[in-house]
């Protein structure tokens, strides 16, 4: 297994990078100023920086997912684990703000049961540590540049797969992985096989073929029991690990929900490139996306025959805006971000970009059927560790 896969996301500032795309309220705000640009001038006017608005934001996306910590944690952390040091580790953190928020809410919460069952201040007698987990190639300069000024917490960096050990046993108090539970280490080597009858032309699992969706699951399956052998060595004792991530209602198909459409756009605008001569049509139909989007009787099953950890928690988060605004061009801007390294490494930074324009006509043209597709899922599970 390949500890540098191709799968991290887009670094940096720039407007591809997951840095500039990689929460809800970003889209809201990208919907301002695509639709209203009055408004975006009126705005502009009265906020300094677009990342004053970005992190403004942010703060009201994270309301629902800081509400479930925040209960799972005053419920399920037990007092005697909040001593004078308190390590945190995010495990897939990426480059973007996102880790930063979930960190603040952890520490938050820890922070107030400590104050409300012993009277006592935490500032003055705890220490945070933030350990920052990603794969080697993860940006981790933008990411470290981006830490919050006033943190209450000495940081660090762990590169490394998380499918493996990367901590010391017993090293850390809470984990956490937002949006990062949903990928493999690998994809199916029968499913990028053409002498395979599992042979998948679809660059992702779409749900609609048996066969193959067995197949992702297997291998996702592996991958997950895997991870969770490490974070049961490298948790402490009676630790939790906060899963936020996209799943599946139980019975949904992935190209029925508007995720799994716009995925389903990205491959026919790459088989769209072939046709016009701009690829070739042999290096699309090896191209496929290791992950795979569980359902939620799948996610429980996992865990359950692990037996490494109890479900303490399997929260479905409603989100007061829906998954993300359904618009065609932050639909097209935001896969870009979080697929674009992706698509950039088998095919190139053109292509990539040729590919994203298309998406965005596709979902345009499709908007009515995007509109109405089944609801996909929002989750937090709070895992304990037996």
């Amino acid at each position: 297994m390949s500890t540098t896969p191709q799968w991290v996301m887009i670094g940096g500032e720039g407007p591809e990078s997951y840095n500039q795309h990689s929460s809800y309220q970003v889209y809201l705000f990208l919907y301002i100023c695509v639709w209203f640009p009055k408004i975006r001038n009126f705005m502009c006017m009265y906020v300094c920086t677009v990342s004053s608005l970005i992190c403004f934001h942010r703060e009201l996306c994270w309301k629902p997912q800081k509400k479930k910590m925040n209960e799972a944690i005053s419920a399920k952390l037990g007092l005697d684990l909040i001593s004078d040091r308190f390590c945190v580790a995010d495990f897939g953190c990426a480059s973007g703000p996102n880790t930063f928020a979930a960190v603040k809410n952890i520490i938050d919460a820890v922070e107030d049961k400590y104050r409300k069952e012993t009277g006592q201040n935490p500032e003055e007698d705890i220490e945070f540590q933030v350990l920052f987990n990603d794969f080697t190639n993860n940006d981790f300069n933008t990411l470290f540049q981006a830490l919050p000024a006033g943190r209450r917490y000495y940081t660090a960096g762990v590169p490394g797969s998380f499918f493996g050990r990367v901590l010391p046993k017993q090293s850390f108090h809470i984990g956490v992985i937002n949006y990062a539970f949903h990928f493999t280490s690998k994809i199916p080597k029968e499913i990028t096989d053409r002498d395979s009858p599992l042979w998948n032309r679809d660059m992702h699992c779409t749900g609609f073929d048996e066969a193959v969706k067995k197949s992702y699951l297997d291998q996702y399956s592996v991958d997950t029991k895997n991870l969770l052998d490490a974070r049961a060595e490298e948790l402490v004792p009676g630790g939790l690990m906060l899963l936020f991530g996209s799943g599946l209602r139980d019975g949904v198909k992935m190209s029925e929900t508007a995720k799994g459409m716009v995925m389903d756009f990205i491959g026919a605008s790459l088989n769209d490139l072939a046709q016009q001569g701009v690829i070739e049509q042999e290096k699309v139909d090896s191209f496929s996306t290791p992950l795979y989007i569980a359902e939620e009787g799948e996610l429980r099953q996992i865990i359950e025959e692990h037996g490494k950890f109890t479900i303490e928690a399997f929260e479905d988060i409603i989100h007061p805006n829906g998954e993300f605004p359904l618009d065609p061009k932050i639909l097209a801007v935001s896969f870009r971000a979080c697929c674009g390294a992706l698509l950039s490494a088998h095919f190139g930074v053109d292509t990539m970009r040729k590919t994203f324009e298309l998406v965005e006509v596709k979902a345009r043209e499709e908007f009515s059927r995007i509109q109405n597709a089944k609801p996909g899922m929002q989750y937090l599970i709070v895992l304990r560790k037996n």
